[in-house]
């Protein structure tokens, strides 16, 4: 078979990429086409997506891995007259971001206003509103997800809540990956595991939860059709096809659209029935579950406020959403605006010379979550449960990482106790699997052995999930064995149990 090439589109919290996928005899390979810092901004005391600028640098992107492509490809330029029976050098083009936003699609087909960051405050208190309209347990045992304040429901509701005329003079809602297929093909579907973050659709069923929705006031017309991942959306548009200068007709796919189901479909565990491990999806956040064939909803899920989100393949990633390295971006973001530029290898390092098991936080601690001075509110946390603060940037690198692990551990604790069963094997995917220093910690924290990669399981799911829709991987459990064939992983075992049993002891104590 010759070589098929997809471009992935990933939107992470600090920048965005194209990569071109290239799937060669059982074996895939990457390269970057294009990076970009991924803006956001306030506009009238509110934080949003810059839609106009991240759908030009998409394009960018596109027209940057078609030029690559037609060049190895010898595809003759549009000067020397192209037929138009030319095939496409890209089999596939797919959009993966993170959860919970959208934005609203008006009558004639125009995008209203961009779309609001999940960060922005506006949904401070929603959730209390939200419950005294449907019970917080009913909410659940629609939903089966998480409770954030953020999430899509919530979001939504803030609108209600403050009379927006926007609701009503919307057509449509689309999560913001299903918002660039829209722009990518002019077709308005949802996909299924970027829909399932938004805590509005019934898992059981993977449709609208409509009842609920009604109930709560949201408008349900909005609502575009759901469909699974590895869905082809629609051909690419001819204007965007001329302007990015792709050639043939190239097919938009749905792949897990949202980033953390696109990762944990590049995990690579072998074995379909195997249930002796869990995954981290490792980034701003860390997204610590399991895979399932079906979900769980009961009170002690409630209890622990675990979630049940869409997978490929009709799976259930069953997980907790936890402040992953969110804590040191905010670090550094500091730092730097006081004038002093480290890179996270740097910080990463002086964290690692720092002396081990300090003060400790808890990275869910509400105040946390929002951009700002972070070392001031670790500071702050420390004062407050009588620990004493880190002093330099490398204690306080390290405090941050510390926590982290020691909220593995407490997640896998949850796990555990909900499944009725041991997790033997952490894998560790995503960005966050290049940090060494925290991938060893998980392993200590936990007494788990950790496998730590692909770095890149984000685009690597996306490109392998495209490739199922085109036929050119026959399943999941193919797709992970191109994963284990084609990127290297590290392993990491466990060592200084006694110490982190203490320090897992002090967390618990302080936790908010």
């Amino acid at each position: 078979m010759p070589v098929r090439n997809f471009v992935a589109f990933d939107l992470g919290a600090e920048s965005g990429r194209a990569l071109i996928g290239r799937l060669d005899a059982g074996r895939l390979t990457l390269d970057e086409a294009h990076r970009f810092p991924n803006p956001n901004g306030r506009m009238n005391g509110h934080l949003h997506w810059n839609l106009l600028q991240q759908w030009e640098e998409l394009k960018t992107g596109l027209r940057k891995a078609a030029a690559t492509l037609q060049a190895e490809q010898d595809v003759p330029s549009a000067a020397a007259g192209v037929p138009a029976a030319v095939p496409a050098v890209i089999h596939g083009i797919g959009v993966d971001t993170w959860g919970v936003d959208y934005g609203l699609v008006g009558p004639d087909g125009d995008v209203l206003g961009n779309p609001f960051h999940y960060r922005d405050g506006r949904t401070d208190g929603v959730m209390a509103r939200l419950f005294d309209v449907v019970p917080r347990d009913e909410v659940f045992a629609a939903t089966g997800i998480q409770f954030m304040p953020f999430n899509t429901l919530y979001q939504v509701f803030s609108m209600l809540d403050r009379k927006t005329g926007l609701l009503a003079a919307a057509e449509t809602m689309l999560f913001v990956p299903d918002l660039f297929n829209y722009l990518f093909t002019g077709v308005a579907k949802a996909e299924a595991s970027i829909a399932s973050t938004s805590q509005m659709v019934d898992p059981r069923t993977g449709t609208w939860a409509t009842g609920l929705l009604e109930r709560v006031g949201i408008p349900t017309r909005l609502l575009p059709p759901i469909v699974p991942s590895g869905t082809v959306i629609g051909p690419l548009r001819a204007d965007v096809a001329a302007d990015c200068g792709v050639r043939g007709t190239v097919p938009v796919i749905a792949p897990a659209c949202h980033d953390t189901a696109s990762a944990v479909a590049a995990v690579p565990v072998e074995g379909e029935r195997r249930t002796d491990w869990c995954y981290i999806s490792s980034g701003t956040w860390s997204l610590m579950g399991v895979e399932l064939p079906a979900p769980l909803i009961d009170a002690k899920v409630a209890r622990y406020n675990y979630t049940n989100e869409g997978g490929v393949g009709g799976t259930i990633r069953f997980l907790k959403n936890i402040m992953g390295l969110w804590l040191v971006q905010e670090c550094r973001r500091h730092w730097l605006r006081e004038g002093t530029d480290r890179s996270y290898i740097e910080l990463t390092e002086l964290a690692s010379w720092a002396d081990p098991f300090g003060p400790v936080v808890d990275p869910d601690h509400a105040p946390f979550g929002t951009p700002g001075d972070m070392p001031a509110k670790i500071d702050r946390f420390c004062r407050d449960t009588n620990q004493r603060p880190p002093a330099t940037p490398g204690e306080t690198v390290r405090c941050c990482l510390e926590s982290l692990a020691l909220t593995y551990r407490r997640t896998l604790e949850g796990l555990e106790d909900i499944l009725g069963r041991r997790i033997e094997t952490i894998h560790i995917v995503g960005g966050g699997s290049r940090n060494e220093l925290l991938n060893q910690m998980t392993a200590d924290a936990t007494g788990r052995r950790v496998v730590a990669g692909p770095v890149e399981a984000t685009a690597i799911g996306n490109i392998l999930v495209q490739a199922m829709a085109t036929g050119d991987v026959p399943s999941l459990a193919a797709a992970r064995s191109i994963v284990r064939d084609s990127f290297d992983v590290k392993a990491y075992e466990p060592q200084h149990a006694d110490r982190w049993d203490e320090a897992y002891r002090r967390f618990n104590a302080v936790r908010k």
